[in-house]
């Protein structure tokens, strides 16, 4: 059974594994856990529970409370050494905060912390997915944080938006619930005469990114509408419903979803495991640029030939994720190359029978085989 409304959130037989994110806006209040409000949301997850669903909590806030037991400036975002301090700290008071309330409801918390090369990997991925997966069968709620305490900037989601739609990948979960400090997607900038709260939107288009705005005010947390919308793009590719509803309301779960105030995004198709992996995948080694006639083929479903390639760009080897890009510079696919990045310069705007003189061995059919690519 598909995922139509919001409602459709807190019906076991159409979303029977459910993501929940909670912010740190959300959790923290002047650097001190906001225990009532938290109480109420534990509350909501046991009666999910309790209705036949299984739950999957993505929790920022450790940055937040380590921040003030240190007394770290900037909300310990000064500089990427007092954050990973923080964290440090924080991730101990906020994974025993979990499972003290959870235990409060005969529920057992698991603590899982990720960096972003755990699910860029496709091995980590699938023990990731495994983990997850043996915590559920148990009865355990997993309480996912990113691994703030060695993560970089370099290899970090940088938010847990994005981070929610790739756990509930792993998880082969049904929907995203995304706590925010907003109703949901407005067509408009939301303090502007006339903005609307759209319940409902089927793809994540241009125009739908133009509806985004990032301006926080809560200045904790790191996602704003864009990085939602990118969540979205992820799960809709998966076959994963994702919603965005307001959580600075107690039990903001029943009062979104029995009131039908929140935005959902339905999904757009179910790719095959590997294809959605891919295509959730933030971090490409390079890119490939290629003409109309390419583009057109991969559309159809084609696999990626050199003779459409007219640029290589990145340092890549073979089996790394690479993006496609169009003439007009347009994101269209992402795939694994069959080729290094200096096998690929070779070869671009080649035919295949000039291949083997080329690189002086025997070609492979395809830069990328449409096995290994995704279209977006």
């Amino acid at each position: 059974m598909s995922i139509a409304h919001l409602a459709d959130l807190a019906d076991a037989a159409h979303c029977p594994r459910l993501v929940i994110k909670v912010g740190s806006a959300l959790l923290v209040g002047n650097g001190q856990p906001r225990r009532e409000w938290l109480a109420q949301l534990v509350g909501e997850i046991a009666a999910a529970r309790a209705r036949g669903q299984q739950v999957i909590v993505v929790s920022s806030g450790a940055i937040a409370l380590g921040a003030a037991k240190l007394g770290l400036d900037k909300g310990g975002r000064a500089s990427l050494a007092d954050a990973q301090a923080a964290a440090a700290v924080g991730q101990i008071g906020l994974a025993g905060l979990w499972s003290e309330l959870l235990a409060g409801h005969g529920i057992t918390a698991a603590q899982l912390l990720l960096t972003l090369d755990d699910l860029e990997d496709r091995r980590r991925y699938l023990n990731a997915a495994a983990t997850l997966g043996r915590l559920l069968k148990t009865g355990a709620v997993p309480v996912v944080n990113e691994n703030d305490s060695v993560a970089t900037e370099e290899i970090r989601f940088g938010d847990n938006d994005r981070l929610a739609a790739r756990v509930a990948q792993a998880a082969h979960a049904s929907a995203v619930l995304l706590l925010s400090d907003i109703d949901g997607l407005y067509d408009r900038n939301p303090k502007e005469p006339g903005a609307e709260l759209l319940p409902q939107v089927r793809g994540v288009t241009e125009e739908i990114y133009a509806m985004a705005d990032d301006r926080s005010g809560s200045g904790m947390g790191s996602g704003g509408m864009t990085s939602k919308l990118q969540a979205a793009e992820i799960a809709e590719r998966a076959g994963i419903a994702l919603a965005i509803i307001n959580g600075t309301h107690p039990a903001p779960i029943a009062r979104a979803l029995d009131g039908d105030v929140g935005t959902v995004f339905l999904p757009l198709r179910k790719d095959a495991a590997r294809k959605a992996w891919l295509g959730g995948r933030m971090r490409m080694l390079g890119v490939l640029d290629v003409d109309a006639g390419c583009a057109k083929a991969l559309a159809k479903g084609g696999s990626l030939l050199a003779t459409g390639i007219t640029k290589v760009v990145g340092s890549f080897e073979r089996g790394d994720p690479v993006a496609i890009h169009d003439p007009a510079g347009k994101l269209i696919a992402r795939g694994l190359a069959e080729y290094s990045s200096a096998e690929c310069a070779k070869l671009k705007g080649t035919r295949s029978d000039e291949h083997a003189a080329l690189l002086g061995y025997a070609p492979r059919s395809a830069v990328i085989h449409r096995d290994q690519l995704v279209l977006l």
